[in-house]
């Protein structure tokens, strides 16, 4: 089984804390697609150089509230800011500041 597929199938935390730090974005991606990736190691993944593995923790349903407020100020992605008022984890301290920045944002 080859970086990627264990990535998207493996259930073992270990390996998926492990192939958390891979070099390989698309094997991070995979780690924040796999729905057995803890809170803990999303957390980690929402700070990735690339924005597509932030987009994918920004939608995981494991990905904390405290995670979601922490990249509920990503300064290069609206659509990650979108994504995460619309999370179902997400708090409402975090959706009214989101919320507030859409207004912001229009007045601009």
């Amino acid at each position: 089984m080859n970086k990627l597929d264990l990535a998207e199938t493996t259930k073992d935390p270990e390996t998926l804390d492990h192939l958390s730090r891979d070099e390989d974005s698309d094997v991070r991606y995979y780690i924040a697609y796999n729905s057995n990736t803890t809170p803990e190691i999303l957390d980690y993944l929402s700070k990735d150089k690339d924005p597509t593995v932030r987009w994918t923790v920004a939608e995981h349903p494991n990905t904390s509230p405290e995670t979601l407020k922490k990249m509920s100020i990503d300064e290069e992605s609206g659509w990650i800011k979108r994504l995460i008022k619309d999370h179902p984890n997400c708090s409402p301290e975090t959706y009214k500041y989101l919320s507030a920045l859409e207004i912001l944002s229009t007045l601009q």
